[in-house]
């Protein structure tokens, strides 16, 4: 092969190596850029979510020795302006039909198998209702899961009814307060017969559960009331039993939302912090790599060169 045509290969390669690396460094402070941001947003995710949970915990315990106290519901008398003011409707236990499915993802990609995890979860459960004979309905919050449901629901004959993106961005009690009452105008006109969340569990940086949580009906309720010392608390509804119940309803369903949607940003953001750190340690280790092949590819071609300099000094004197 003609000296030349060597070295005009190896000037190729050589460009074709500086250009790869340029790209992965590029890519590198991307990935580097995201983890940061990541991490400076997880760690207050986390702190909300670990100081949630207590009066997340309180407040269904509560719940349930208020309805227990209570024993009978009946809406007579009260002012009810949507359905989720409702309240004897919300707790009305019949056969389920259909169940009404809220499931969580992100708007964004690049965190890990977040999203995947989610989406495999909520096609077994489909596919766990469909077995029973139950029609899911699908309330999809974030794009991802959106885009991956909507080709899944035309396979499994489900349909996606309702879709938010704007809390999946940014979780506030405002929120979980409109996409619940969505699901409780459904609840209420019986085009659902149960509300669950398929959202993940924060454990901590590096690990998550995806989970079902029930909101309606209410499960629990026959199991015997913890007492205090032998005595049974008295309560006192002021200024009725009603009045209290048609507040604490909706306050109870909210909490619970918005205690899934927070724990499922707090389990995404830690996922794409990890992620982004992995993709930023393969970055560093693939131009490492890169740099050691364009180092021995550069030294080739001058070793060549010299070799065809002292060639043709030695062709000349000979």
């Amino acid at each position: 092969m003609p000296s030349k045509i060597i070295r005009y290969i190896n000037m190729t390669n050589l460009k074709d190596i500086k250009n790869r690396i340029q790209s992965v460094q590029s890519t590198q402070k991307i990935t580097k850029a995201m983890k940061m941001v990541a991490a400076a947003k997880v760690k207050k995710a986390e702190n909300t979510v670990k100081l949630s949970r207590p009066f997340t915990g309180e407040l269904v315990s509560m719940f349930k020795k208020l309805l227990a106290s209570v024993g009978s519901y009946n809406a007579q008398g009260l002012k009810i302006k949507s359905a989720i003011d409702n309240y004897p409707a919300l707790l009305q236990t019949r056969e389920i039909k259909k169940a009404g499915l809220l499931v969580i993802t992100s708007n964004k990609g690049l965190a890990g198998a977040y999203n995947a995890n989610i989406i495999r979860k909520t096609i077994q459960t489909i596919k766990d209702y469909k077995a029973k004979g139950i029609q899911p309905v699908l309330f999809v919050v974030g794009q991802k899961g959106v885009s991956s449901l909507k080709r899944k629901c035309k396979e499994m004959d489900c349909e996606i009814v309702k879709t938010y993106f704007s809390v999946a961005n940014s979780v506030t009690v405002e929120g979980a307060k409109l996409i619940i009452e969505d699901m409780a105008e459904y609840f209420v006109t019986q085009k659902i017969d149960k509300i669950e969340v398929i959202t993940t569990r924060f454990k901590n940086m590096m690990s998550y559960f995806v989970e079902n949580w029930d909101i309606l009906p209410l499960k629990g309720l026959e199991e015997p009331l913890e007492q205090t010392k032998g005595l049974n608390p008295l309560m006192e509804f002021v200024p009725n039993m009603h009045s209290i119940l048609q507040k604490v309803v909706p306050m109870y369903m909210t909490n619970i939302l918005y205690q899934s949607l927070l724990e499922a940003q707090a389990s995404e953001l830690a996922s794409r912090m990890t992620a982004m750190s992995a993709a930023t340690s393969n970055a560093e280790k693939m131009i490492s790599e890169l740099s050691v092949l364009y180092n021995k590819t550069r030294q080739f071609a001058i070793t060549q060169e010299i070799i065809e300099v002292v060639s043709g000094a030695n062709a000349q004197l000979g």
